[in-house]
């Protein structure tokens, strides 16, 4: 029997850990799953477990305790798969399997990350729906230390499972208010007046065009790749993939070009504070940019902006998400100068009423990206803890 111990440990523990069988450890309740069709699942309180998770709520159960679910067939992730401790009256579909862990030998929540550090993909079996079957799952070796060892790192793994769930949801729920306020804080195709407003402000909203908003604009250009005299300069050069949808701020570019890629080249220098628009690869990604940038030809970019910039680049998003919108399952390969130009949109009168919303929405943004930092920032403490505290 093979024994080892993981490179990080909690203290008082220092024996070696054993190589065990999953079979050895635990015992397999797949003979109380039922799948039940979405037609004829009762409504209730009890979740429904598919291979990805919870699927539905439905009256009854078929198990009741803690136990851990591992993804039989149908699952979403095969290199991060699916693997779950439950707790509570649970009904379970035949998508995934039940495993309980032996008390005297197994703590379910430990068992439950231990298997997912296996390399579960390589022991699938089947074509597009890759299935692991009984025998192979209940045969995957595994290394064991004390079961006091096991609770105590169970414990602070599904304690920093909780906080990742947390930050999720809350971002989840920051994006959804997001979204909601920027349908309601703008005008409807065809009215003058959003539904909801800061107080103060009664004026109708006047409509403009796109080319109203800024007295400047700039395109951008690649400079020969080929050439290294034009790279890893000192100014930066935004491409299509370093924007993401939804993200209007915050962007880093991945590329630098120097003073002679710029001077050879199509791209252009555009000024601080300008807005960045793709109008080719990715049409309707934009971002609000505060230094100075040069881009790829696949951006058009608003310089010397007339409306308040934080306003102007919530506007712009909102309405080329609209038309992205209204012309839904039709491939938009891009839009020219000219057409983004002519593209209207509504502005309030009053540069207060402006600047009241574009600080607003700046301040959700604000709050997602502290919630997305700190949920990447415990994802990286989970990874690092996952592959040095175990065998």
């Amino acid at each position: 029997m093979k024994k080892k111990r993981p490179a990080l440990r909690f203290s008082g523990f220092d024996n070696d850990w054993e190589q065990r069988k999953v079979s050895e450890v635990a015992d397999r309740f797949d003979n109380l799953r039922i799948p039940v069709s979405a037609n004829l699942r009762v409504l209730g309180t009890t979740p429904y477990y598919g291979a990805n998770g919870i699927q539905d709520y439905v009256e009854g159960f078929t198990h009741e305790g803690e136990f851990v679910l591992v993804a039989e067939d149908g699952a979403n992730d095969l290199k991060n798969y699916p693997v779950k401790c439950v707790n509570g009256r649970i009904w379970v579909n035949n998508h995934a399997h039940v495993l309980q862990s032996k008390p005297e030998m197994a703590d379910n929540k430990f068992l439950a990350y231990s298997i997912s550090q296996a390399d579960i993909e390589a022991l699938l079996v089947g074509g597009g729906r890759a299935k692991l079957n009984a025998e192979i799952m209940m045969s995957i070796d595994l290394f064991l230390p004390s079961v006091q060892e096991q609770v105590t790192i169970g414990s602070i793994l599904t304690r920093l499972d909780h906080l990742i769930t947390l930050h999720q949801c809350k971002c989840k729920k920051l994006i959804c208010i997001k979204k909601s306020m920027l349908e309601n804080m703008f005008p409807q195709k065809g009215e003058k007046i959003p539904r909801i407003r800061f107080s103060g402000f009664t004026d109708d909203w006047e409509q403009r065009k796109v080319a109203d908003i800024a007295s400047d604009t700039r395109g951008g250009g690649t400079p020969t790749t080929s050439n290294r005299a034009y790279w890893d300069g000192e100014i930066p050069w935004i491409q299509s993939s370093d924007l993401s949808d939804g993200k209007v701020f915050g962007i880093e570019p991945r590329k630098h070009i120097s003073r002679a890629g710029l001077n050879n080249s199509a791209t252009q220098l555009v000024p601080e504070a300008s807005i960045a628009i793709v109008t080719r690869v990715g049409v309707g990604k934009l971002a609000f940019i505060p230094y100075s940038y040069t881009t790829s030809q696949d951006f058009l970019s608003l310089c010397r902006l007339q409306t308040e910039p934080y306003f102007s680049v919530y506007s712009l998003y909102q309405m080329l998400q609209g038309e992205l919108q209204a012309v839904q399952g039709t491939s938009i390969k891009g839009m020219t100068r000219d057409d983004l130009l002519s593209k209207s949109i509504i502005v309030p009168k009053d540069k207060d009423e402006q600047q009241q919303i574009g600080l607003y929405f700046r301040s959700i943004d604000h709050l997602i990206t502290l919630h997305q930092r700190e949920l990447e920032k415990l994802q990286n403490i989970k990874k690092a803890m996952l592959e040095k505290m175990f065998v």
